[in-house]
């Protein structure tokens, strides 16, 4: 079993920036490509990025490309999300997400963790 725990979430104001964090209990983490996912209040979840076992594959929804990146660290099992220049509509709770590949980590994930929530205000 593959646990994911989120931390880095909060509130932040308009133009800030915060990092997300997931880790991975499982030390096969290497072989997992990662994903985050975001859920605003009444709508259907999103994907945001997605990152490769080699950390080089990764897609960013359009609305958040040139704002937020996806990393990994495999020493830590961790994968981030760098979130800058933040806007208002950014505001949901954010899920990290784990497959065997880039394309089902997008599409079907495997595991999922408990979500973060994000707050931007104007």
């Amino acid at each position: 079993q593959v646990q994911l725990v989120e931390s880095g979430g909060g509130l932040v104001q308009a133009g800030g920036s915060l990092r997300l964090s997931c880790a991975v209990s499982r030390r096969t983490f290497i072989n997992y490509a990662m994903g985050w996912f975001r859920q605003a209040p009444g709508k259907e979840r999103e994907f945001v990025a997605a990152i490769g076992w080699t950390g080089g594959s990764i897609y960013d929804a359009d609305s958040v490309k040139g704002r937020f990146t996806i990393s990994r660290a495999d020493a830590r099992n961790t994968v981030y999300l760098q979130m800058n220049s933040l806007k208002p509509e950014d505001t949901a709770v954010y899920y990290c997400a784990a497959a065997h590949n880039i394309v089902e980590v997008r599409t079907t994930p495997d595991y999922w963790g408990q979500g973060t929530q994000v707050t931007v205000s104007s």
